[in-house]
């Protein structure tokens, strides 16, 4: 899967909003300020997304090609790397995962903001 794919597909998520908060080539997605995909736009060799830990486990095992998370809670973050031979289904599966976690973990507050800002729009 190419750095354009993902990049449409994490940027059509509803309130997605992508940001450079550590470097110039290191581009995050949020929703709701939280990340819930990180990848290097200068080489983009893998990315990491949040995982339920158990899925985690399940999908480390599975696939040579995901492993913890780099830089990230080991437990809660799994990297990707997208030339494993790792299919696009199960990548974009796990890009929408993590968008769900993320999404989900908000408060009804932040959902609520979401939500005013976007009929303010």
């Amino acid at each position: 899967m190419n750095f354009e794919s993902i990049y449409t597909h994490c940027i059509s998520k509803p309130f997605s909003q992508e940001d450079y908060p550590f470097d110039k080539n290191t581009l995050v997605f949020k929703v709701g300020g939280k990340i819930f995909l990180i990848i290097d736009s200068g080489n983009p060799v893998s990315i990491n997304v949040k995982c339920d830990p158990e899925k985690a486990i399940d999908l480390r095992e599975e696939y040579d090609g995901i492993k913890p998370g780099y830089h990230m809670n080991k437990k809660h973050w799994i990297t990707i790397d997208l030339f494993a031979g790792i299919s696009e289904n199960i990548i974009l599966k796990c890009i929408n995962e993590s968008y769900k976690l993320v999404y989900n973990s908000l408060t009804k507050k932040q959902k609520a903001h979401l939500e005013e800002d976007k009929m303010n729009f």
